[in-house]
């Protein structure tokens, strides 16, 4: 098939669930050798669509034709024999095991491990992705793990790959790998399906857009004609406002973190070493760093989840490093961690329960041993309005919302308790444009009514955005803070790679 072809054509596509029609009528084709970008808020569909093309759904009605044939797989092993191969945005890897062994799980008939090793390093070296088929995937960075997961896919001579968010734990310098990649395969014929919220990239990359919005197709574009905001705008159908800061003065400082060294209790995690900085009232902090390098371990350490000794952490002067979560959240602290389900929310609960769960001790849900059910209906029912979680109501269990609509809730029932000091841990994890603006909005909008605010995230734009000052963490170790204004890409590239020399990072390496 030659590039410029009809290679997948979707057509009348349409799939529901009970209360919910996830596609309706959608219909779009994708070109031999065209990067084709799936754009959509959270909840338009996208996913779904996706598993339709993989075989891990089955449409409801509506036909696809994959080079011209019928093509309906009912399970993903079929989809991967006609040629179809998908990249997901959370890894399935088994981290006790080599990198080879990785592979070989995810292939129909592998070959034997010293020819399969080989394969490995004739595609990674023809490809541009680096990897070496005996390392244990437990210690590697986040970026290598997902060459892994690319090498497993290239290794099936794909004629279209799907990528679900390939760029969320990589660093600028690794993306432009990634992307000398994507490129080099399309040039060879490989069609692309690329799922992105980050959509300067998108222009960067893309050839086609399909546009999704509850589940119909609204708008097909060119990216690189389009501005990143007027596609935003087609994915929400609204007109965006940039988050605005305050410029109203810092105040004293309120988090103190001194010589913070704690190991991970995490398997294959990553020890903090000698962390140390400061946030003032009204100040954000923004810390980046590539998925793996201590960032859970630092929200765990400064929730109180994980303690240490007793002036590690200061919270208004007052030495919290030894006390646990339930005393920090007394103390003004509240945090939502990165994941969602497990950590930040207990799958099977209501969202009411899940209110309870972290608000009982700052919005005084729990009088003299009783629950006050009423109070946390009503905490609960702020939450979902103040921050547009899309839901049919506070009943329903935590595991039913999308991933995106869980996030806003989850930061949503934190920024509520009224704190003195938050941090998060990846906010805008998998939340489309209008969501992501509107959680960003409302950290600045805290930190402008006195708190200080930590924001751990992979999304640098989003650091730029929200962010007063900078930090990087890398190995377990953190560089010195510095003003965001004046930074740039290249440095905070560095920075997250681990270059702890540049303006005075601390202790070395």
């Amino acid at each position: 098939m030659t590039n410029g072809e009809t290679l997948l054509r979707v057509e009348g596509v349409t799939k529901a669930y009970p209360g919910v029609v996830a596609n309706s009528d959608v219909s779009f084709t994708i070109k031999a050798g065209e990067v084709h970008a799936l754009l959509g808020e959270n909840g338009a569909g996208k996913s779904t669509l996706v598993k339709m093309i993989y075989g891990l759904v089955k449409p409801d009605s509506g036909r696809m034709t994959l080079r011209g044939q019928p093509y309906a797989p009912t399970e993903p092993r079929m989809a991967r024999a006609s040629g179809v191969a998908m990249v997901f945005q959370h890894f399935s890897l088994f981290e006790a095991l080599n990198v080879a062994e990785n592979v070989a799980l995810g292939m129909e008939h592998p070959p034997k491990m010293g020819a399969l090793a080989t394969q490995i390093r004739n595609v990674s070296a023809a490809y541009g992705l680096p990897l070496d088929p005996a390392r244990m995937v437990g210690d590697l960075s986040a970026g290598e793990r997902q060459r892994v997961e690319i090498i497993r896919c290239l290794l099936q001579d794909p004629k279209l790959l799907i990528m679900d968010e390939p760029t969320s734990v990589l660093t600028p310098q690794e993306v432009e790998i990634l992307f000398r990649t994507l490129r080099l395969l399309k040039s060879e014929g490989t069609s692309i399906l690329y799922i992105s919220h980050k959509l300067e990239e998108i222009r960067a990359l893309c050839d086609e857009a399909t546009i999704l919005r509850r589940g119909k197709v609204v708008a097909t574009c060119t990216p690189r004609d389009r501005s990143a905001r007027e596609m935003a705008e087609l994915m929400v159908g609204a007109t965006l406002t940039p988050p605005a800061r305050s410029g109203k003065a810092k105040g004293g400082v309120v988090l103190e973190v001194a010589d913070l060294s704690v190991a991970s209790p995490i398997p294959f995690g990553t020890s903090l070493k000698h962390i140390g900085f400061s946030v003032a009232r009204g100040e954000v902090l923004g810390i980046a760093g590539v998925a793996g390098n201590g960032q859970d371990e630092l929200l765990l350490a400064l929730s109180g989840e994980l303690t240490t000794t007793r002036d590690a952490v200061r919270i208004d002067g007052q030495g919290m490093g030894d006390q646990g979560p339930v005393a920090r959240r007394r103390a003004g602290l509240v945090a939502a961690p990165e994941e969602r389900l497990g950590h930040a929310a207990a799958p099977d609960m209501s969202l009411v329960e899940n209110a309870l769960l972290s608000g009982a001790t700052r919005k005084g849900l729990v009088r003299n041993g009783f629950i006050d059910w009423p109070a946390a209906q009503s905490f609960a029912a702020g939450i979902v309005a103040e921050f547009d979680v899309r839901t049919p109501g506070t009943h329903v269990a935590a595991r039913a919302l999308s991933g995106g609509n869980l996030q806003k809730f989850v930061v949503g029932r934190e920024l509520s308790q009224d704190p003195t000091v938050i941090v998060i841990n990846q906010p805008t994890w998998g939340v489309d444009a209008a969501a992501a603006a509107a959680i960003r909005q409302a950290i600045i909008d805290r930190a402008a009514a006195s708190a200080a605010v930590v924001v751990i995230s992979q999304d640098l734009d989003e650091l730029l955005e929200v962010a007063d000052n900078f930090a990087a963490l890398n190995a377990g170790r953190l560089t010195s803070p510095r003003p965001v204004q004046g930074l740039t890409i290249d440095e905070i590239g560095l920075m997250m790679g681990g270059a702890h020399g540049m303006e005075g990072a601390q202790h070395g390496v």
